[in-house]
Formats: C-alpha cells, sequence, structure tokens
C-alpha cells in the first residue's frame, strides 16, 4: 500500500506536468518563444524581466517547468526510498518515476537549447513528444498509486495477439503527434480550409501546408480506426472484460474527440481567442489519450498470459 502523501506527491507531479505542456503550447500558439530574448536561465538578462505579453507567457513557462522539476524529483526520491524497502512492489513506479525525472530534465534542456540556439521545427516538434512521454510517466504512476490503493491489485491474464497490436497503435499516435507539432510550429494550420473536406476537395492539391495538413488529417482518421479496432479485438479475446476494455473504451471516446477537436481548431483560425483556446483544448486531448495508451501497452505485455 501506498500512503495518501505519496499519492498526493504523485498527483501534484502529473498536473504540473500537464501544466507544462499546456504553458509550451501556449508559448507556441502565441509565438512568445522569443519573449526573454536568447537569455536562459534569466530572461532579458534579469531574473525578474520587464513586463511585454512575449516575455511573461515565456517566463512563467519556464518557472512552471522549473517547479515541476522539484515536484518530478521529489516523486522520484519518495519511490526509490519505498524501493529500498520493497524491491518487488515497489519496482514498477520507480520506472514511472525515473522516466519521468528522466524526460523532465531531456525536455528541459530541449527547451534551453532552443533558446540559446533557435531550432528548426522539425526538432520543436520532438520537444512536444519528449515533454508527452514525461507527462505519460507522471500519469502513470498516479494510475499505479489508485490500483494499489487498497492493497495489490487481483491480477488477470491477458492474450498475447492484444500486445502487438497496442504497441503498433502507439506508436502510430506517437507519429501522428509529431505531424500535429509540426505543423503547429510551422505555422501551417491553415494549409486545408474547411472541415472535413480541404480546401473544398476530397484531395486537394498538394502544395505548401496543404500537403502536411492533408496528411495529418488523413493519419488521425486512420488513427481513430485503429484504436476503435484494437477496442473491439480486446473485447473479443479477453475473458475478463473489465480489464484492458475500460482502458480502450476511453482511448475511442478521446479519439473522437481529438478529431471533433482538430475540426473545431479548423473552424477556429480566423479567431485569435478561439484559435488560442481550441489549439490548448487539442493538446490537452491527445495528452489524455497518449497516456491512456501507454498503460494499456504496458498493461498488455506484463500480464499478458504465460506459455
Amino acid at each position: 500500500m501506498v500512503t495518501g502523501r505519496f499519492r498526493t506527491l504523485a498527483m501534484l507531479s502529473c498536473i504540473g506536468m500537464l501544466l507544462v505542456l499546456l504553458a509550451g503550447a501556449l508559448v507556441t500558439n502565441t509565438e512568445s518563444g522569443r519573449g526573454c530574448g536568447d537569455d536562459w536561465p534569466l530572461c532579458n538578462g534579469k531574473f525578474i524581466p520587464s513586463y511585454t505579453v512575449e516575455s511573461f507567457i515565456e517566463y512563467s513557462h519556464r518557472l512552471i517547468t522549473g517547479f515541476e522539476g522539484l515536484l518530478v524529483l521529489a516523486a522520484f526520491y519518495a519511490t526509490y526510498r519505498l524501493y529500498r524497502n520493497n524491491k518487488v512492489d515497489f519496482k514498477e513506479p520507480l520506472y514511472y518515476a525515473g522516466g519521468a525525472l528522466l524526460f523532465t530534465i531531456v525536455q528541459a534542456l530541449m527547451g534551453a537549447a532552443a533558446v540559446l540556439w533557435p531550432q528548426s521545427p522539425p526538432i520543436m516538434a520532438i520537444h512536444f513528444g519528449i515533454s508527452l512521454i514525461a507527462f505519460a510517466a507522471t500519469l502513470l504512476l498516479v494510475i499505479w498509486t489508485y490500483r494499489v490503493k487498497n492493497g495489490k491489485p487481483v491480477e488477470f491474464s491477458v492474450p498475447k495477439s492484444i500486445y502487438p497490436r497496442a504497441l503498433a497503435v502507439t506508436v502510430y499516435a506517437y507519429v501522428v503527434v509529431y505531424l500535429g507539432a509540426f505543423i503547429r510550429h510551422t505555422d501551417s494550420a491553415g494549409g486545408c480550409e474547411g472541415w472535413p473536406l480541404c480546401n473544398g476537395k476530397v484531395i486537394p492539391e498538394f502544395e505548401g501546408a496543404t500537403t502536411s495538413v492533408f496528411i495529418h488529417r488523413v493519419a488521425a482518421l486512420i488513427l481513430g480506426l485503429a484504436i476503435f479496432g484494437l477496442y473491439t479485438h480486446i473485447r473479443r479475446v479477453s475473458k475478463n472484460k473489465a480489464g484492458l476494455s475500460v482502458s480502450a473504451a476511453w482511448a475511442v471516446i478521446l479519439v473522437v474527440c481529438q478529431i471533433f477537436s482538430g475540426a473545431w481548431l479548423t473552424h477556429s483560425i480566423g479567431s485569435d481567442n478561439w484559435f488560442l483556446f481550441t489549439s490548448l483544448l487539442h493538446n490537452l486531448i491527445i495528452t489524455g489519450l497518449f497516456g491512456i495508451l501507454i498503460d494499456l501497452l504496458i498493461r498488455s505485455k506484463r500480464l499478458q498470459e504465460k506459455e
């Protein structure tokens, strides 16, 4: 069992990582990445910079990341202390806490590098992907604390056919996320006018931003079908219908919400305020979806049937 304080610490680190993700998306969508010039960790040469909207957004993102780093470090230390006393039951959460700490450091260093040496859109898209993995690790730690809240949960077996499907869907989802991040960092969101058609056509002319946006739309549709296929497969082959089916069902719901939030984002491009809101919503949904897919992937591997 874990204490309520440990569960609270894990929850705070997860919420903090979500705020880091959203703050980073806000920096990108408001083009505030140069709000502190090329100084790091100071902002325009000052510990407390002169106020501008861009510097406020960028510096707030740095502060949130700094506090989150301390929370993740505290969660890792607390997990390690528990692991030293019980290396069997706390091996799994140690991986989650360690992964969260590792990827938090990596994404912070990439953020610093982006300030000191401006990076290309493909590299900045990877920066978002690293942050997404860091969030998934903190979410997995929170989920674990609730699963063992009343003692060790009852284990169930999972057919081996689920894991390779879950792995393929999760890797593909990461690719789709990368495409979306690339579009955001290249300001290509307006490449397709209208939804579901692109510039009034089922298959538009492939030129400029239209190409990347259209590919992302098709990839998102395929992802939706793949997740639904994974859900139906789990329901068909699992004896324990309440096992992975619940996670898969949530993945289906979230991917549908993600697709429609993408449509809303497209229709809100002409309004700066609405576009900012829909962009953050789009990021929020995919963050939750990816975390659930990672949890489903890990459990499908860990609980798969023995020979």
